[in-house]
């Protein structure tokens, strides 16, 4: 059983729900139009268990050995863990047994790797592919001009649901030039889809930066601070 969220977590979401509605009324799209994938990297088993009592059941996390741990100590509810950070090969075993969705997938040898290890299990997983469209180094993703060529090898993993796109924009205070990655990602989503390829979803921004990804078409937000609080 789960007990009642704490009010100020009750409240943080409320307001960040509330935030993403006139985020979405400013762009002129419909309220509710954009999910939130609550970020709980760095926050403890117990207050992700707090947070399913506000209905939430999607989390995102950076890293494997995260979700390892809370999903042993959270194993009595039904979650289902996204991972958005850069993923490392060798991890791909424990994303076959414990993810529900990948929005990291940047090269075709992770995807190999992720496709043998899931049909061993018998399981199939969502993907987004991760795509640069930041000039900082370190970022990840595959290049906007490798991208046609990687959605075309993912068609033979047959274990990997290609759901769409995931970025990050630039870190800087110029909202032209973080509004500027996420345009590039929305017009590489349309040319993709020209050639084919049924890409629904558009991953992109964050605590910081989600209104303007809203107002260039972010049909998902990824939220951390701003719902969970301050990370120590």
């Amino acid at each position: 059983m789960t007990d009642p969220a704490p009010p100020d977590l009750a409240a943080r979401w409320q307001a960040v729900r509330g935030r993403v509605d006139q985020a979405c009324r400013d762009a002129g799209r419909s309220p509710g139009e954009v999910n939130i994938l609550p970020v709980s990297k760095t926050f403890d088993a117990a207050v992700v268990r707090q947070a399913t009592a506000l209905g939430l059941k999607r989390f995102g996390e950076n890293k494997v050995q995260e979700i390892r741990a809370k999903a042993a100590d959270l194993g009595d509810l039904p979650l289902e863990w996204v991972v958005i950070g850069h993923l490392q090969t060798n991890k791909a075993r424990d994303v076959a047994r414990l993810a529900s969705e990948v929005q990291s997938l940047d090269r075709m040898e992770l995807a190999h790797e992720l496709d043998r290890r899931l049909q061993a299990e018998g399981r199939g997983i969502d993907v987004l592919v991760q795509v640069k469209t930041s000039p900082e180094e370190a970022k990840s993703g595959v290049s906007p001009e490798a991208l046609p060529g990687l959605l075309h090898e993912l068609n033979a993993c047959a274990s990997l649901r290609l759901r769409g796109l995931m970025t990050m924009a630039i870190a800087s205070e110029d909202p032209a030039a973080v509004r500027g990655c996420f345009r590039q990602l929305h017009q590489l989503r349309e040319a993709c889809r020209q050639s084919g390829h049924d890409l629904d979803r558009l991953s992109m921004g964050m605590s910081g930066d989600f209104a303007l990804a809203i107002a260039e078409g972010a049909t998902e937000v990824r939220i951390g601070s701003a719902i969970f609080g301050v990370r120590s």
